[in-house]
């Protein structure tokens, strides 16, 4: 399971920086179709969602009550469902701003190497204390850990039809 998952994160992430890498100065910041996002604030969006992460999943956890898995199917199917169009929280909306491309790719990056080595080093089995997913309450670590991996994926898959309308 822990094992599963890191291997997954470090899938994911080289997929995203990938599908990242694919962007340039030049189009970073252009809107590619009415409605969409641009490839920076994916970036960004991507960047505040995991953003202390790394913290989180080394800071305080209890004992899990329940199954360690319980929302784990559910946020993998609503999350890799690309078909479904999702509203994200303010709390890590994009700006409006302009993105530059290497910093973002670089905090990414470290981050989501952060994620990873502090996947290898806990017992995902706790929960998470003071955090909770919106709507859904206390989560597991590794819970959150599928959630960056799934949350990223989607993203990665994003940026790739932004590529494909630019």
């Amino acid at each position: 399971m822990k094992t599963d998952i890191i291997t997954e994160l470090k899938t994911t992430r080289e997929g995203f920086l990938n599908a990242l890498a694919l962007s340039d100065h030049s189009n970073f910041n252009t809107i590619p179709f009415e409605g969409s996002w641009t490839a920076g604030q994916v970036a960004e969006h991507i960047y505040k969602s995991i953003d202390g992460m790394p913290g989180l999943l080394s800071g305080d956890a209890k004992p899990t009550e329940r199954d360690p898995n319980m929302m784990t199917a559910g946020l993998r199917e609503m999350f890799l469902n690309f078909e479904t169009k999702m509203q994200s929280p303010d709390f890590i909306l994009p700006s409006d701003e302009p993105k530059e491309l290497a910093s973002l790719t670089q905090q990414i990056g470290d981050t989501l190497n952060g994620i990873i080595e502090a996947g290898q080093h806990i017992d995902v089995n706790l929960t998470v204390v003071g955090f909770e997913f919106p709507n859904a309450g206390p989560v597991t670590r590794i819970e959150l850990l599928n959630f960056v991996s799934v949350h990223v994926q989607r993203h990665a898959h994003q940026l790739k039809q932004i590529r494909e309308r630019l």
